[in-house]
């Protein structure tokens, strides 16, 4: 740190709560522009714009690059990175004739494409969307979080092709969570500056940026009166250390301590993290420390001393980005209450009721929150369970059915196929009781059980409970909560309708820590409970970003408690970089 004293520590926490917002870097490309000019190429600049209360405000443009259908932008664009809102992104390109002229005339238009941080495919309307109201066909939009480098498609308005005009974008996180090191030093046979006491000798260490700047990144404490001192180990992030690059250089400097501030100079070194790493284990790593004045000066110098790296530890800190952009899947299931407190689905006052022009809140919630999540299901297929019905044929309770009403597979084709399957079962089922939800948690747990066996970060769970009332098993609820909490998986409970949910906030842990009937507290704390009727009046987007905010750090908590590292990126197949229009 650059403002860290002498004896004061820095020592990065691993299991801090990392916060859910990320900023991203995104770095563009094009291929194959259409040329607008008569004499010269295209000159081409990109605009990034960000949709805001539905209106394209332009964030930040690109650079001109003069003459050139093949442009890499020199341009770094940097978006701050929400997990629980679909954050709409749009990249137009043009021909520049002078930079206030860009984005002005539709003649210097050479393609755009519109897209999402993490993934967005066109919303499904909701059930009694007028026909007006369906969004115009738009490109395939693309997973820049999870894939971290795609290529798509340039279009021109009507979702006409710009020719073969191609648009790449290659997503970075910036992250000081990256992980940290643990360094140990002492020194040896350092140079006495004192007259009448041996020197106070600490150590500084300087990361050399691309500039050629120098950054202090850590200052040890003070070891009075000794010529081979044993500084404490210490911790400091990798970001800060070495921004992450192995190979960058570090100026190492030793200075005699003195109260005045006039410290005196023994020696330098330097070395790089690379180079430090020898350290690890057993070995152990030391350098010259050396006064480049004496060097100069005295005929048999050797040096000022010599500074050894006792032990180096890494230790890696991975963050929510890290396992999306290694390849981990968000399974999405969503479970639906239907007994019979909601009111029979026939009457206009009913939770159920179909309104052919607007959506119930059942409908509103599944949307909100299922429309976050599709972007990081790769076949975007959903489980759909419903509980607390009479089901055919028998008309036995049940309290884990499928709605689509197929035992052997309960997933649905997207949101919109979980909103048909709800839609088609209505009819079919009898309404009636008791709400007991520990049967779909425990269901979805075998699932994550089975996936925790494969002892990598490859698929984790979201449950999803839409319930109007107080749910009737809160003992085996409450097992089966601290059950799953050693599993991949997250539970989001909505309260429907306008019931008395106060003895629900017990199943949320932020007031304390929820314990099962015996007293076993949870691993961590995986339930959010929030009423719907808090944002009856809000925009959907209000909801999805409560429920879906703690989901992040528990995914990381998750996997920090297992110590799975991220899965390699699965790398792209030829073909699956261009799509045509949707």
């Amino acid at each position: 740190r650059a403002t860290a004293t002498m004896g004061e520590a820095t020592e990065p926490s691993p299991q801090a709560p990392l916060a859910v917002l990320s900023k991203v870097e995104l770095r563009v490309s094009c291929k194959h522009l259409l040329d607008r000019d008569t004499l010269n190429k295209s000159d081409p600049c990109v605009l990034l714009l960000m949709q805001s209360q539905g209106q394209w405000m332009e964030v930040d443009r690109s650079e001109v690059i003069k003459s050139n259908l093949n442009p890499v932008f020199a341009k770094i664009f940097t978006v701050d990175y929400y997990f629980e809102e679909v954050q709409k992104l749009r990249f137009e390109v043009y021909d520049s004739h002078g930079h206030a002229g860009v984005g002005t005339h539709d003649d210097d238009f050479l393609g755009g494409m519109e897209c999402t941080v993490g993934q967005v495919s066109p919303c499904p309307p909701l059930p009694g969307t007028p026909a007006g109201g369906v969004p115009s066909p738009t490109p395939r939009l693309l997973q820049i979080v999870a894939q971290k480098r795609v290529t798509k498609p340039l279009f021109l308005k009507y979702g006409k092709f710009a020719g073969k005009s191609t648009i790449t974008v290659i997503s970075e996180e910036i992250s000081g969570n990256n992980g940290y090191v643990e360094l140990a030093f002492r020194a040896k046979k350092l140079d006495d500056k004192d007259l009448f006491s041996k020197s106070d000798p600490f150590l500084e260490i300087y990361r050399i940026d691309d500039d050629r700047s120098e950054q202090l990144v850590y200052r040890t404490e003070v070891v009075k009166n000794n010529l081979s001192p044993i500084w404490e180990p210490f911790k400091v992030s990798l970001n800060s250390l070495c921004s992450c690059e192995e190979k960058r250089k570090l100026r190492c400097v030793v200075w005699d301590y003195d109260s005045r501030g006039k410290h005196d100079f023994i020696g330098e070194f330097f070395t790089t993290f690379e180079e430090m790493q020898k350290a690890m284990g057993e070995n152990k790593v030391q350098w010259d420390c050396m006064n480049p004045k004496y060097k100069i000066k005295k005929r048999n110098y050797k040096n000022s001393g010599v500074v050894v790296l006792l032990d180096l530890k890494i230790h890696r800190v991975y963050s929510f980005l890290d396992y999306i952009m290694g390849g981990c899947q968000i399974h999405f299931t969503v479970a639906i209450d239907f007994t019979a407190s909601n009111g029979d689905p026939r009457n206009s006052c009913s939770l159920h009721y179909i309104n052919p022009y607007q959506p119930n809140e059942y409908l509103k919630a599944l949307v909100a929150v299922g429309e976050i999540c599709q972007d990081y299901d790769s076949d975007k297929k959903f489980s759909a369970l419903g509980f607390g019905a009479r089901i055919p044929p028998k008309y036995e309770v049940s309290h884990d059915f499928a709605i689509n009403f197929n035992p052997d597979n309960d997933e649905c084709e997207g949101i919109q196929g979980v909103v048909e399957s709800y839609q088609s079962c209505l009819p079919k089922i009898q309404l009636y009781g008791p709400t007991n939800v520990a049967p779909i948690i425990s269901k979805v747990a075998r699932v994550a059980a089975d996936e925790e066996r494969t002892k990598e970060a490859s698929q984790y769970f979201i449950l999803l409970i839409l319930t109007d009332g107080v749910v009737t098993d809160m003992a085996d609820t409450r097992e089966a909560i601290v059950r799953a909490s050693y599993l991949p998986m997250s539970i989001i409970i909505v309260g429907v309708g306008n019931a008395d949910f106060t003895d629900m906030q017990i199943l949320d842990g932020d007031d304390g820590i929820l314990r099962s009937p015996k007293g076993e507290p949870v691993l961590r704390d995986i339930v959010q409970f929030v009423p719907f009727r808090e944002f009856k009046n809000a925009s959907p987007t209000a909801l999805a970003k409560c429920v879906l905010a703690e989901v992040p750090k528990q995914v990381v908590e998750y996997y920090s408690y297992k110590a799975f590292p991220p899965r390699c990126p699965q790398p792209e197949t030829p073909d699956s970089n261009l799509s045509s229009p949707q």
